[in-house]
């Protein structure tokens, strides 16, 4: 039986990935900062949290993860912890650095000092590219990131190949384009648009304020994310992969999609506040996933309007429940 950590598996991509590697048989392991008092609402939510071993471990201190590490003895480290929003990396640039950064590089130096053959799985992100206009995102096009965040993203992304190359390290960067589910937090703003659609169809008389429509994102289905993630992990040979759909939709297209879904006209219950616009954002972002699909079998099946679909059935089922 393979052993895997997955740090950060109170997140979405951690709850799905314990769920897919619990479903191939393997023994997971688990981190939270503070695993005694964190209630890892997404696990419950999945009927997984008495499935899975669980361990405080503080990803910015190296004895922290060194102890982890020789607790779980994994054969795969899926690395997801760290923080996850743009828009906050803003107002907390320094912690963004921190907790992304440095959690890679005490990870990454945990195994070297163990010198056991331990696949390393980092989660990169698209927010490293920055801007290219119209061009499909490859893993060749260059980085340039237009945030913390993505600054932050774009080290940990270096220091995964300086070790991969330095020390013969089996360690990977799944690049990952926005991806969505129902675990996602109201924070996030799909979820903010899906829950309030949901509301207003329920017959609340609020308003849904966003800020920029304009932006343009590849949206994809998390579930299908974290089967990318596992594939990395059991080629040959360590490499960098970009997971998309490959089609890229405006914040406004899924806006309209997701009222059209409830019979609602959008333009009747949005508001835009200027606010709410970042100091740089990215305009557009898409993704070209032709090397996952030559080199691990995979591809999206569901865009983003299924996206949006299965979302709010999942929310429509959801209250159901809680009115039951």
């Amino acid at each position: 039986m393979k052993k895997a950590l997955i740090c950060g598996i109170s997140g979405q991509d951690g709850a799905y990935l314990a769920q897919l590697l619990l479903d191939k048989g393997y023994e997971v392991w688990g981190t939270s900062r503070d695993a005694q008092v964190a209630g890892f609402g997404n696990l419950v939510s999945l009927g997984l949290k008495k499935r899975v071993h669980l361990l405080s471990m503080a990803p910015n201190d190296f004895r922290s993860v060194l102890t982890a590490l020789t607790r779980s003895e994994p054969d795969e480290i899926y690395h997801l912890a760290g923080q996850s929003s743009v828009g906050l990396s803003f107002e907390q640039p320094a912690e963004t650095l921190e907790s992304i950064t440095l959690s890679t590089l005490n990870l990454l130096e945990a195994i070297r000092f163990l010198g056991k053959p331990i696949k390393f799985y980092h989660a990169g992100s698209s927010e490293c590219f920055g801007d290219h206009g119209l061009q499909a995102i490859t893993e060749e096009t260059s980085f340039r990131p237009r945030s913390p965040y993505g600054v932050a993203k774009s080290s940990a992304h270096w220091l995964v190949a300086n070790y991969r190359e330095a020390y013969g390290l089996y360690a990977c960067n799944g690049i990952l384009f926005n991806h969505e589910s129902p675990l996602r937090p109201e924070r996030f703003v799909t979820q903010k648009i899906v829950s309030a659609a949901c509301r207003i169809a329920q017959g609340s008389s609020e308003k849904l304020t966003l800020g920029r429509l304009d932006i343009m994102r590849d949206w994809g289905w998390a579930p299908e994310y974290v089967d990318a993630m596992w594939r990395m992990l059991q080629q040959d040979r360590a490499d960098d992969y970009i997971i998309a759909t490959g089609e890229a939709n405006s914040l406004e297209d899924f806006v309209a999609e997701a009222f059209a879904v409830l019979g609602l006209d959008w333009r009747d219950y949005v508001n835009v506040d200027h606010s709410l616009f970042r100091p740089t954002d990215l305009a557009r972002s898409q993704g070209c996933a032709d090397k996952a699909f030559d080199k691990l079998g995979w591809r999206a099946r569901f865009k983003m309007r299924d996206v949006v679909r299965k979302m709010i059935e999942c929310a429509q089922a959801d209250s159901l429940l809680r009115h039951d």
